[in-house]
């Protein structure tokens, strides 16, 4: 027996050492995964199969790369002449060498995605239509989407049912675009992305001189990594290459059912729990020990993922003896939820010595970072966005952001740059430079060097278009609150139509960015708790917004070396491990997402979602919700997410939190599909009291018993400061954090009765 498998469990071993015939790894999370990948590739090669003659695929760089490594360490140099890295990698190898079969030259282009786009909005221009109807990132991603399920642009013509879902969504020349987009990428010699695949599938299936032989003989062994995360395309390569007549048929799949997230990007679950209809001889081992994780985060993994019916049987469990139990976070804001998970963090650097890094907290929207990244700032705690970056650096918020700052002060020149000619209005980059032109050599702020003799008048009638939407928000700034004002910007720049014509993943982040700063700006005119890093003479204008914000944002991120914590979305966490993890927004209609809530199977996959998120952690599991968050403007009121009563109460710390919430009452418990059960009702109410009538602010004194909208009845313990500035300390009796002290000018309280 080679050295190497003595560091391997029983299972582990088993699935490394069958290497005849289909095999199929079920890797629970932390279960040693990537070990019995690697390991079993160096023990085909220790047991005579020739390096060349393996064929591994990853879904990224950085696998197939760690896996070589991993591989070199046991077998040494051999290890270079596997054939491992990415689909897209391998098969653009294969296609290289084929190119002639399929009447491409030998050194074809690869267009990336912004290729792609680029001649995608040359076409609709050249087809006369209007490229508001048909934004690139959507047309592409439609395109993508057709070529991962084998749908040429031949066939989607061909479709009614694409054809009438295009009509409807007014882009009804999608197919179109689809086949002059084929013929110039086949005219200019180049492939996109998905034609590496596609083209691979079709010079197996055309088969011209056997071509498909000639490579189930070259690879007598083929291993898939990640494998529930293929799509239609991917697996139909690999069953061309393994399952038909001529084939070694030594096919080894590794992956995890339970840990399919990937629909949105065309992964199909069905590859993975149908694997034996096309492999009746299949042999299965299932990787059950989690060597990363305690015992109550094991017990609330298999819980949740328990509730899901479609999948491969199996239960996770750990050697570990002991571990801290699971924390529930209840806020009462969004706000309040970010604020006390960042002291939960200082709390937890501090007793358990994590480092920054060591921390992650995970959310199901990328949008909802802006919260806490507000709170981290306040904090002082280092921090960085994983896979991508912070809320307010994000182009769509910064590009609102600067129609307010030029509203507020028109003479901002980087906001005049970055929005002059966004959304595009025809103002050109020659125009720009001729502006700018003029700034420097008078000496005076772009907003005045519009108006110039030396402009046709086409550009002039532009650039006083443009003047004139700022003079107008200008003016509205006066009057409106900073909520109304950014509304008004983001309709009357051309903003909201730009970005609601995208309806791709990407575009639908982009929107929802949005929605989440107007939320934060909604909820900077109706906090009515007293803000202490604000002066007490604060107004709700969008002076007063931008300067809050200006304060916050000023946070050093230069140092990459520094030591942060870590922010991403459930998806973006998939592999990734930490000692303490916070899990957030556990809400209906956000974790669960609101798009899940009439699909079985969509609900499925977000529990499994929410699976891989709590399987992330190591140590520290904490898991939160708040009873109100804004969302789209509107204070929303939302029930805990039903996956938090899926979790056996002895695995919390404080199951009384979870127990405690109430629904609106079990028969709406049934109907919604949330969890049930026996919980005590808590008198924090969803909509405010008929008779509830806001009191004078002026009225309200010490000893005083009052009622708010979100924190029920409280006392008022002692008020501070005079006339406007008056802050009042209350006790609420029903709140997790009963004592808040509270402006009275911005309270909306109720007086009940005088003591």
């Amino acid at each position: 027996m080679n050295d190497f498998l003595s560091q391997l469990n029983d299972v582990q071993r088993k699935a490394v050492t069958q290497t005849d015939g289909p095999v199929m790894v079920i890797a629970g999370p932390g279960s040693g995964k990537t070990r019995v990948l690697t390991y079993r590739i160096a023990h085909l090669i220790h047991s005579g199969i020739p390096p060349h003659k393996v064929l591994a695929l990853t879904f990224t760089n950085k696998a197939a790369r760690e896996m070589k490594e991993r591989i070199s360490s046991v077998v040494g140099d051999a290890a270079r002449n596997v054939w491992a890295g990415t689909f897209h990698s391998i098969f653009s190898r294969i296609l290289r060498m084929e190119a002639d079969k399929l009447d491409y030259p030998t050194t074809f282009s690869i267009y990336d995605s912004e290729d792609s786009k680029t001649l995608i909005k040359d076409i609709v221009k050249n087809m006369g239509l209007e490229k508001s109807n048909y934004p690139p990132n959507a047309i592409l991603s439609r395109i993508s989407n057709a070529k991962s399920n084998l749908i040429t642009w031949k066939a989607y013509s061909n479709n009614p049912e694409f054809i009438s879902r295009d009509q409807l969504d007014k882009k009804p020349m999608v197919y179109k675009i689809y086949e002059q987009y084929t013929k110039r990428c086949k005219k200019a010699g180049a492939m996109d992305f998905d034609d590496l695949l596609l083209m691979t599938f079709r010079l197996f299936y055309e088969n011209k001189d056997n071509v498909v032989q000639k490579y189930r003989e070259k690879f007598s062994h083929v291993l898939v990594d990640e494998f529930q995360d293929t799509n239609f395309l991917q697996y139909a390569i690999v069953k061309r290459l393994t399952k038909y007549a001529g084939s070694p048929r030594n096919l080894c799949i590794v992956g995890d059912d339970a840990q399919s997230i990937y629909a949105f990007r065309g992964a199909t679950i069905s590859n993975i729990l149908d694997f034996r209809k096309d492999f009746p001889e299949l042999k299965t081992y299932k990787l059950e020990q989690n060597y990363r994780s305690t015992p109550h985060i094991i017990a609330a993994a298999n819980n949740v993922i328990a509730h899901n019916k479609n999948q491969i049987q199996k239960k996770i469990w750990t050697n570990h003896l002991s571990g801290s139990k699971i924390q529930v976070i209840k806020a009462l804001s969004d706000t309040e939820e970010a604020r006390r998970i960042a002291g939960m963090i200082v709390e937890q650097r501090n007793r358990f010595h994590y480092a920054n890094s060591e921390i992650a907290i995970l959310y199901r929207t990328n949008a909802q970072s802006r919260v806490f990244e507000e709170q981290l700032r306040r904090q002082n705690i280092p921090y960085k966005i994983y896979g991508g970056m912070s809320f307010y650096q994000r182009k769509e918020v910064k590009d609102l952001m600067a129609y307010l700052r030029l509203a507020v002060n028109p003479l901002d020149d980087e906001a005049f740059r970055r929005v002059i000619n966004y959304p595009r209005r025809g103002i050109g980059k020659t125009t720009l430079e001729k502006v700018m032109d003029r700034v420097h050599k008078k000496g005076i702020p772009a907003w005045e060097a519009l108006e110039s003799p030396e402009f046709n008048a086409r550009t002039s009638g532009l650039l006083k278009k443009f003047k004139q939407l700022i003079a107008n928000l200008n003016a509205e700034s006066a009057k409106l609150n900073a909520y109304d004002l950014a509304n008004l910007a983001y309709k009357k720049s051309g903003m909201l139509s730009e970005l609601s014509s995208d309806n791709s993943i990407e575009g639908m982040s982009r929107q929802e960015n949005i929605s989440a700063l107007l939320d934060g700006i909604k909820e900077f005119i109706e906090s009515d708790e007293f803000i202490t890093d604000l002066p007490d003479n604060q107004d709700k204008s969008i002076s007063t917004y931008l300067q809050s914000v200006a304060l916050i944002t000023d946070f050093d991120e230069d140092k990459d070396d520094e030591d942060r914590m870590l922010l991403m979305s459930a998806h973006a966490s998939k592999g990734l491990e930490f000692k303490s993890v916070f899990v957030v927004g556990l809400e209906e209609n956000l974790f669960p997402s609101f798009m899940a809530k009439d699909s079985p199977a969509s609900m499925d996959e977000e529990r499994r979602l929410f699976y891989v998120a709590i399987t992330r952690a190591m140590e520290q599991l904490n898991l939160s919700f708040s009873n109100s968050r804004y969302q789209y403007g509107t204070m929303r009121f939302n029930e805990p997410s039903r996956f938090l009563a899926e979790i056996d109460a002895e695995h919390y710390l404080n199951p009384e939190v979870v127990l405690g919430e109430s629904l609106q009452s079990q028969t709406q418990s049934k109907v919604t599909g949330s969890f049930t059960g026996k919980r005590k009702t808590t008198s924090v109410p969803s909509a405010p009291p008929a008779d509830f009538k806001v009191s004078n602010p002026a009225e309200i004194t010490e000893g005083m018993k009052v009622r708010h909208i979100r924190f029920g009845e409280g006392k008022v313990q002692s008020i501070e400061g005079k006339n406007q500035n008056r802050v009042a300390t209350i006790h609420f009796e029903d709140s997790d954090s009963p004592s808040k002290r509270i402006m009275l000018k911005y309270a909306k309280l109720q007086i009940v009765n005088e003591s």
